[in-house]
């Protein structure tokens, strides 16, 4: 009697090959992931922060260039996501307790775990949402965007001249924002709307020019006014959103007995 071998949803896809240069990206971005974690051990706060912002910039990358080239698969989309909870929930929150939450004992720990398990479990439900949620949004604060939002921070305390660890309780608060913007149910632009890459006026051109130009001279500041602009862009969109939506069905409310006998007089 033969005996059949179990094998794993798309291990044969696996075994006929994967896309080399979409998986190299993301290698290379999990490299620098490993890369601020060893820099966290050494106490170089400001390289580690630089090696997640590096990070950053390779992840958006790998899918980008997949999707242009026609060669994603759903290895890379796993892989993908592995990579993500090591270079944006570990790294980062690594960063984040040996830097500034340390002092607080128990709750800094569990600050950084908080934010660890939550960037797990923001990738967990985006893998199984990816084919059912719109694609010019996500569904919680991005991982990358909340790694940003903690590499920025540390890079603006060296800026202003800041030295080894704080300890400040603003940093407490941050962290639990960022863990609950994560598995909240908040809306965020993807910037993956095709209509980006169409004709679009001047004046957006010389914004966007002027933009980088500001980034390049002052680079901790603007990097860190963006990331914090982006996590915050998802609150304040759904608190005006919903303003619109009280005021409009308060506009469209029909009129009661009382208010009908108050306008006829």
């Amino acid at each position: 009697m033969k005996k059949f071998k179990k094998t794993e949803p798309g291990a044969d896809t696996v075994m006929r090959g994967i896309y080399i240069l979409p998986n190299l990206i993301t290698a290379a971005s999990l490299f620098f992931g490993f890369r601020a974690i060893v820099a966290v051990f050494n106490g170089h706060f400001h390289d580690a922060a630089v090696y997640i912002l590096i990070s950053g910039v390779l992840d958006g990358l790998d899918g980008k260039i997949a999707r242009l080239t026609g060669t994603s698969s759903r290895f890379g989309v796993e892989f993908d996501s592995m990579a993500d909870v090591i270079a944006f929930g570990v790294a980062p929150g690594l960063l984040i307790y040996v830097w500034g939450l340390q002092p607080f004992g128990k709750f800094g720990w569990v600050a950084g775990f908080s934010y660890v398990i939550c960037a797990a479990l923001r990738l967990a439900r985006f893998n199984i949402q990816v084919a059912t949620v719109e694609s010019k949004r996500f569904n919680g604060l991005a991982t990358p965007a909340a790694a940003s939002v903690i590499a920025t921070t540390v890079l603006l305390f060296y800026y202003f001249g800041g030295t080894g660890t704080t300890k400040h309780v603003t940093i407490v608060i941050t962290t639990y924002i960022l863990a609950f913007l994560m598995v909240s149910n908040v809306k965020y632009y993807s910037f993956k709307d095709p209509s980006l890459f169409k004709r679009q006026p001047f004046s957006i051109f010389v914004a966007i020019l002027i933009l980088l130009i500001l980034i390049v001279a002052e680079h901790e500041v603007m990097l860190f006014i963006l990331a914090v602009g982006y996590a915050l862009s998802g609150p304040i969109e759904g608190i005006l959103f919903f303003k619109k939506r009280r005021t409009e069905k308060a506009g469209t409310k029909p009129n009661t007995p009382q208010s009908a006998q108050k306008t006829q007089k």
